[in-house]
C-alpha cells in the first residue's frame, strides 16, 4: 500500500491491480512490445494476445468477442455512445437518463444540452431507485437512447436493467448501461439481456491496470468512432493498449472464476460492517438500505457530524474510504446522488462511502469498526 494506508475501502474509485494482472502487464511489456497492427511475427504475437483478451471480456459479459472495443475506460465508452446516439439519429434529438449517473455522463449530456438535445432526467425514491413507469411515459418517438447506469457507484444500488432495456426496445429507442460498478460483483448474460446495446466498462474497478476498459455494442448496431482509426474494426483509433487490454482480459477471467463464491464473502464483511456501526451509533443509518445493491458498496450517513472530519481521521488511522465519486468535481458540496435521494446537504455531507473488494479481509472490517466507532463517538461529543 502507498504510504500509511493499511485498508483500503475506497474500491469504487479503483481496485489495487491483481498480482495476475500487473504479471500479464509486465510481461507484455517485455516481450509483446509490438504494434498490433504489423505485419510480421512480433505483431501477430501482439495481435493474438488483443484476440485472447477481447474472448475473455465477452466471457465475462455473455457477449461476442466481436462485440467488445476497447477504450480508455467508461468515460470515453460512454461519450462515444452519447455523441453517436445523437449524430446517427438526426431526427431524434432526446435522450432519457437518471438523476443519479455518473457525472462522465451528466457532464456529456450537460454538453449535448447546448447542441438542441433534450434530456429527460428521472427522479429516484429515497433508496435510489428509478420508476419503471416514469421510464416509460418518459420515451418519446424523439428518443435516441435510454441510458441507466446498473449500478449507483455511491450507493451500491441496482437498477432493473433488464426490464427498463425492455421498456425502451419496446418505444424504439436504443439502450445504453453504464455497467462499470457491476461488471465482477453481478452476474451479466448479455447474450439473455437481449434488450441492452451498449453496455460501458474501466478495468481499473475490477483489478486491472488504470486506462484500459471496454465498450459492448451488440452485433448489428453501428458504433460511432470518437478518434477515427482502423484500428477496432474502424471503431476506435489509436494504437492499443496491449499491457492494459492484457490485464484486463486477466482481470475478466479471474472475475468470472470468483465471482459467485467472493460476492457472498464480500456481503457478509459488509453487512457486518454497517450492522454493527448502526447498532453502536445511534445517529447511523444505511443510505439505500432498502433497495438491492451490490455486496461490496455501503453509504452510511452519520447525522449531526462532518463526514469530512470523520473521513480524514480514518485516513490518519491509516484506512481509506471516501465521501462520494471520486470523479466529482472538487470541493465540500453534496453528493447529487444522495441529494436525488431526499437527504439534506447536511446528511449529504455526513455520508461515507465504504467500497470492499476480494481484496478486504475480515480483520480489517472488525478494526474499521472500532476505529470508526471511537471516531464517531469522540465526535459525537465534542457536538454535544
Amino acid at each position: 500500500m502507498i504510504g500509511a494506508t493499511n485498508i483500503y475501502l475506497d474500491n469504487n474509485a479503483t481496485t489495487q491491480p491483481a498480482v495476475e494482472c500487473i504479471d500479464a502487464m509486465l510481461q507484455t511489456l517485455q516481450s509483446v512490445y509490438a504494434n498490433p497492427s504489423s505485419k510480421h511475427q512480433a505483431g501477430e504475437q501482439a495481435r493474438q494476445l488483443l484476440i485472447q483478451s477481447r474472448a475473455n471480456v465477452g466471457k465475462l459479459l455473455g457477449a461476442s468477442p466481436a462485440e467488445i472495443v476497447f477504450t480508455s475506460g467508461a468515460t470515453e465508452s460512454n461519450a462515444m455512445v452519447l455523441y453517436g446516439a445523437v449524430s446517427q439519429q438526426q431526427d431524434k434529438r432526446h435522450i432519457v437518463t437518471s438523476c443519479v449517473e455518473h457525472p462522465s455522463i451528466l457532464a456529456v449530456l450537460r454538453q449535448l444540452e447546448t447542441q438542441d438535445v433534450t434530456v429527460t432526467y428521472l427522479p429516484v425514491d429515497a433508496q435510489g431507485q428509478i420508476n419503471l413507469t416514469d421510464l416509460h411515459d418518459a420515451i418519446t418517438e424523439q428518443t435516441a437512447l435510454v441510458t441507466l447506469m446498473w449500478a449507483n457507484n455511491e450507493t451500491g444500488v441496482i437498477f432493473p436493467i433488464e426490464a427498463a432495456a425492455k421498456i425502451a426496445h419496446d418505444k424504439g429507442a436504443f439502450f445504453h448501461t453504464d455497467a462499470t460498478q457491476a461488471v465482477g460483483k453481478l452476474s451479466i448474460n448479455l447474450s439473455t439481456a437481449a434488450a441492452v446495446d451498449l453496455l460501458s466498462l474501466s478495468g481499473h474497478k475490477l483489478h486491472a491496470a488504470k486506462g484500459c476498459g471496454a465498450l459492448f455494442v451488440r452485433k448489428g448496431l453501428k458504433c460511432s468512432a470518437l478518434l477515427p482509426g482502423h484500428q477496432e474494426r474502424n471503431r476506435r483509433g489509436g494504437t492499443e493498449n496491449v499491457p492494459g487490454i492484457a490485464s484486463l482480459g486477466v482481470a475478466c477471467t479471474l472475475a468470472a472464476q470468483k465471482l459467485e463464491t467472493e460476492s457472498l464473502r464480500i456481503q457478509h464483511l459488509r453487512d457486518r460492517l454497517e450492522s454493527t456501526i448502526v447498532t453502536r451509533v445511534p445517529q447511523a443509518r444505511v443510505n439505500g438500505l432498502g433497495a438491492p445493491r451490490v455486496a461490496n458498496t455501503s453509504n452510511i450517513c452519520f447525522s449531526g457530524l462532518e463526514g469530512e472530519v470523520i473521513l480524514h481521521k480514518l485516513d490518519r488511522a491509516g484506512i481509506a474510504v471516501s465521501s462520494g465519486a471520486a470523479c466529482t468535481a472538487g470541493g465540500n458540496n453534496p453528493s447529487h446522488v444522495l441529494i436525488a435521494m431526499g437527504l439534506d446537504s447536511q446528511a449529504a455531507l455526513a455520508s461515507l462511502r465504504f467500497s470492499l473488494s476480494r481484496l478486504t479481509t475480515e480483520s480489517e472490517i472488525e478494526h474499521v469498526i472500532e476505529v470508526i466507532t471511537r471516531i464517531v463517538t469522540s465526535e459525537c461529543a465534542k457536538v454535544a
